[in-house]
């Protein structure tokens, strides 16, 4: 095997001094401690090319556990431990499938390329797989430990996401949904808070506000106004109590239409927020001069508004 181009390695000093090259040299691939082709040719001073006939020349001294080719993915997966610009300075890039040489078929090319030194390079290479075979032994139980705690952290890391999203769901409940109240009171000379109330229902509502109060004046108008653009309004009072008409006609004019609607065979008030009732024991307008009562109901809107005449 002669006429290669690749100048062989040194093989002065002690073992020492050659096993970490020849340890950085063995990867692991389908769980298994393996060399590649282009390495190993460069430590026995022959070219890859040739290292390859050879071995071709004698396949049925290399089955599977012995040696097999990596695939498209296994040679990415090897690229990217080991740097490209490197590899490529060293073996002229990949132009072909590297084989792969578990120990034991490093220990069969030694029959197979027989020269003193691929003797001697057999010897270092044999010792770097034992003492890396010892290495992982010894340290098995530290390995094991490490994978533990990364699985506890990736653990950690769920639970911690979860956690967030569960808070930010809160806060976000919380900023939306504070204007929402089940069910209360309003007592005699709480009016601002009433009004405060009744302001940030409508402000809440995304499509539609419909109330239903058989006494109503500007005043209501006026906390109608405060709903997003877009959201529809519409009031559905009894003619014979509510002189709003006039009133309505002017506030349409210049601001988003309010739509009015008779009814007359409610007694009690309802607020409609999108899909959402809210009884009101009193009219919107006298909140807070009398103890009045609301509540939010789990009805439908519409089994109120399909009824409503």
């Amino acid at each position: 095997m002669e006429g290669n181009n690749i100048a062989p390695i040194p093989l002065s000093g002690d073992d020492n001094s050659g096993f970490m090259p020849i340890n950085n040299l063995i990867h692991v691939i389908r769980g298994q401690q393996v060399m590649i082709d282009s390495d190993l040719a460069q430590l026995y001073g022959v070219e890859t090319k040739r290292l390859k006939e050879q071995v071709k020349r004698n396949i049925n001294r290399f089955p599977s556990d012995f040696m097999f080719e990596l695939t498209k993915a296994e040679l990415s997966g090897l690229r990217s431990q080991i740097a490209t610009s490197n590899q490529k300075a060293q073996r002229g890039g990949n132009r072909y499938t590297p084989f792969a040489f578990t120990e034991n078929g490093v220990a069969m090319l030694s029959s197979v390329l027989k020269s003193e030194q691929a003797i001697e390079v057999n010897i270092r290479i044999m010792r770097a797989f034992t003492a890396m075979r010892s290495f992982l032994t010894s340290n098995a139980h530290m390995f094991q430990r490490l994978e533990t705690i990364e699985h506890h952290q990736l653990l950690m890391q769920k639970h911690l996401s979860e956690n967030d999203k569960k808070i930010e769901e809160v806060l976000t409940r919380l900023e939306n949904k504070a204007v929402e109240p089940i069910e209360g009171f309003f007592f005699e000379g709480q009016i601002f808070d009433a009004y405060t109330l009744i302001s940030d229902l409508v402000r809440s509502a995304h499509s539609r506000i419909v109330l239903i109060d058989n006494y109503v004046d500007d005043r209501v108008l006026k906390t109608l106004d405060k709903r997003k653009e877009g959201v529809s309004a519409t009031i559905y009072t009894n003619p014979r109590n509510s002189h709003i008409s006039q009133d309505l006609n002017r506030h349409n004019a210049q601001y988003p239409q309010i739509n009015l609607r008779t009814c007359t065979n409610v007694h009690d008030r309802f607020l409609i927020v999108d899909n959402t009732v809210y009884f009101i024991g009193g009219s919107i307008k006298d909140l807070g001069k009398k103890i009045v009562a609301f509540s939010r109901m789990d009805q439908s809107p519409e089994e109120i508004l399909t009824r409503v005449r």
